[in-house]
């Protein structure tokens, strides 16, 4: 096994986005123990002691020791075996909803667009391989069994991470960094293939990301998941910083990719404009 997590190996990608400290001043246990807790996702919703440390990197006694005092302090549940995340855990993202500035600050945005369009709207921000939805309100529309159209609550929850490369918010913060850490980002990775759509080739996405950087905005037909398709656009502070993506998405059988743009890109751009002094 390998020791605790460091800002050059990260762990599971625990200090991914970590800045730089002198090593006294890390805690190895608190990473150890965070490297555990993230070590659960969709993919490994129950882990014992030898799965935790295998995706944690670290030793199985250092992982058995983490998992009991999560449990103890009632962020896991456990059949004395095996390990599952329990309810407390979403202490974190609920005080991080309520309190920071960027989800309150862009849910009247994301209310008033949908009300306006009754389309579905979202706010993301990236995190290592992934954009984290921080916003979203709006409606996804369905066709029942005789014919009427119903309009339905969008269900992408708050918290939802998606994959970066296949998402339109996730290339428009992806297009938002600077070149060197963009060829970090992008050094040695491979693109999962999600869709038949979704472009996996290095040189064509660094491509891609290129136009979305002179276009300020990406259009992704159809690479995340067949039937949808979503537009972004950057959110900036006023420094001229990209801190977050604002984020549109609706049926191909309900609106085209140009109408999209041509309708909805326009509200997202002067959506984004006004936010940008609350960023």
């Amino acid at each position: 096994m390998s020791g605790p997590p460091s800002s050059s190996t990260p762990a599971n990608g625990v200090l991914q986005s970590a800045k730089a400290i002198a090593k006294a001043d890390l805690i190895e246990g608190m990473a150890k123990g965070m490297a555990v807790l993230e070590s659960f996702d969709t993919q490994r919703q129950r882990l014992n002691a030898t799965l935790a440390a295998e995706r944690a990197g670290i030793t199985r006694a250092a992982a058995r020791r983490h998992l009991l005092t999560l449990a103890h302090l009632g962020y896991l549940e456990t059949d004395g075996s095996y390990y599952w995340l329990a309810p407390k855990v979403l202490r974190f993202s609920g005080s991080y909803l309520a309190s920071a500035r960027l989800p309150r600050a862009v849910q009247p945005t994301l209310n008033r667009l949908a009300a306006q369009t009754q389309e579905s709207f979202s706010a993301g921000v990236l995190d290592g391989d992934e954009v984290v939805v921080v916003g979203r309100s709006g409606y996804e529309w369905k066709s029942g069994a005789d014919g009427a159209v119903r309009i339905l609550a969008y269900g992408l929850h708050l918290g939802a991470r998606l994959p970066a490369h296949a998402t339109s918010t996730g290339r428009v913060l992806l297009a938002a960094r600077p070149p060197t850490a963009l060829t970090q980002w992008l050094k040695g990775r491979s693109l999962p293939r999600l869709t038949t759509r979704t472009i996996i080739d290095l040189k064509q996405f660094r491509a891609v990301l290129g136009q979305v950087r002179a276009d300020d905005f990406c259009l992704a037909v159809e690479e995340h998941e067949l039937g949808v398709h979503a537009l972004a656009v950057p959110l900036r502070n006023m420094q001229g910083k990209t801190v977050a993506a604002l984020n549109v998405v609706a049926s191909p059988q309900r609106l085209s990719a140009q109408v999209m743009q041509r309708d909805l890109l326009p509200l997202l751009l002067d959506a984004a404009r006004e936010l940008r002094p609350l960023m």
